[in-house]
């Protein structure tokens, strides 16, 4: 019972994960068809549309991009959030020992690649983009481990999706660090005053989905104009959100079985619809039922599928087309830079980390993961599409020529690396028979 509860949900997020993956594809593949057709002036035009609302003298008005950028994006932050605070409450994080695997794996995969951006990079103009190669794209990777089925062992499955969650802290806490603005305290002040008073009432037992989603909008607007990238709101807001139930599971079960027997005895109408008595006992089990569920799952469930169907695949349509054609030109050295950080960069940090701390006995493999398995999955890892557009997004804002390079950089790196990782987990146990023989 206790594994099919931990097990379960990782395969539904694993299946969730990898069609998203399959939609990130195909929403790339039209982003650069479009971007490079005889319609690729409408490509920018659609997403430089100002939209927005005006009221007295207040306004916001931005372009749909950023839109997606600022605003959606915070919405993908927050699961992020909302992933990693179950995961350090009641998952893979919950002890020292559980989370070391993957620990290790990540660091070598965030400080290896930037320690190759920065040797590589020759353009003193393009230093800013250091981070881009740092983040492991979750959905493109665990896309490609369904593709190869029982190749890919469980224990590889919840390694990479670990290592690819510490990733995404990482590179939240570069993106808040290094990629804001300059900074008006007395909005930052107001945000955080606010985020403070969100956290008391949850401590104290008083959350509201309600409440705390106008609030998570008045702070995510405090951010945006405090020069703190605004999706920052997101994983701030989703520690807001509380992991245990208000009643644990006896007491729901003895209620349950309460109500039940309630409506068994109420009287039937004539025409066998539910009567007062029944109404009001339903109503009192939906209460009930919302008191037994964990906040912080219900939210999650609720918008995985969102993310990872709408909001992920938009952001890869708006900002995946790259114009390989035309005037602009491209920045040989900067796509080159990031396609070895991505390629050799993720491949050596994450495996040699991995198997010198092995070797080290600071951790251990889970059960059927082989060496062969690490270096598949070190390749892997160097998928970094989503999270890598987003950091050059902030990296080269108005330098046209930069960040469709940094993009270009990404696909190819994001490709190659897809490539190899699958080969090498399709091939490896062949080559390892055929080296024991």
């Amino acid at each position: 019972m206790i594994r099919e509860k931990v097990i379960s949900p990782f395969i539904r997020f694993v299946r969730l994960e990898s069609f998203s993956g399959i939609l990130l594809f195909v929403a790339t593949v039209i982003a650069l068809i479009w971007a490079n057709s005889p319609w690729s002036d409408s490509y920018n035009q659609v997403w430089n549309i100002n939209i927005g609302f005006s009221a007295g003298g207040f306004a916001l008005k931005k372009p749909l991009l950023l839109w997606i950028n600022d605003g959606l994006m915070a919405i993908f932050f927050f699961l992020i959030g909302l992933e990693v605070k179950r995961e350090f409450m009641i998952g893979e994080f919950n002890s020292p020992r559980k989370v070391a695997f993957p620990l290790v794996g990540a660091l070598g995969g965030m400080l290896v690649p930037v320690l190759f951006f920065l040797v590589f990079n020759r353009a003193p103009e393009a230093s800013h983009g250091w981070a881009i190669p740092m983040a492991t794209d979750i959905a493109f990777s665990l896309a490609i481990l369904k593709i190869l089925g029982k190749k890919a062992p469980r224990g590889l499955l919840m390694f990479l999706t670990a290592f690819a969650i510490i990733d995404d802290i990482g590179a939240v806490l570069i993106i808040a660090i290094f990629y804001s603005g300059e900074l008006h305290l007395l909005y930052l002040v107001a945000a955080l005053a606010l985020l403070l008073i969100i956290y008391y009432l949850t401590l104290r037992g008083k959350f509201s989905p309600a409440l705390t989603m106008i609030a998570g909008v008045i702070i995510w607007y405090l951010f945006l104009k405090s020069g703190f990238h605004p999706t920052i709101a997101g994983i701030l807001m989703a520690f807001a959100v509380p992991v245990r139930q208000k009643i644990n599971t006896p007491t729901f079960l003895n209620r349950l079985g309460k109500i039940s027997e309630d409506i068994q005895k109420a009287k039937v109408t004539e025409k066998q619809i539910l009567c007062k008595e029944q109404i009001d006992l339903v109503d009192d089990l939906e209460e009930w039922i919302d008191r037994y569920q964990s906040p912080l799952q219900t939210l999650e469930h609720k918008l995985h599928a969102w993310v990872a169907y709408l909001i992920v695949p938009f952001f890869a349509l708006a900002n995946a087309g790259v114009r390989i054609t035309g005037n602009t030109g491209l920045n040989v050295t900067l796509i080159l830079t990031i396609v070895l950080s991505l390629v050799a960069g993720k491949s050596i940090g994450v495996s040699l980390m991995v198997l010198l701390s092995k070797k080290l006995r600071i951790i251990s493999l889970p059960e059927k993961v082989e060496t062969y398995h690490i270096i598949g999955v070190a390749f892997l890892a160097g998928v970094g599409f989503t999270m890598s557009i987003f950091i050059s997004n902030l990296s080269y804002p108005g330098n046209e020529v930069l960040l469709n390079s940094a993009k270009a950089g990404i696909l190819i790196g994001s490709f190659l690396s897809g490539l190899i990782g699958y080969l090498v987990l399709r091939l490896g146990k062949k080559t390892v028979k055929q080296d024991n023989a």
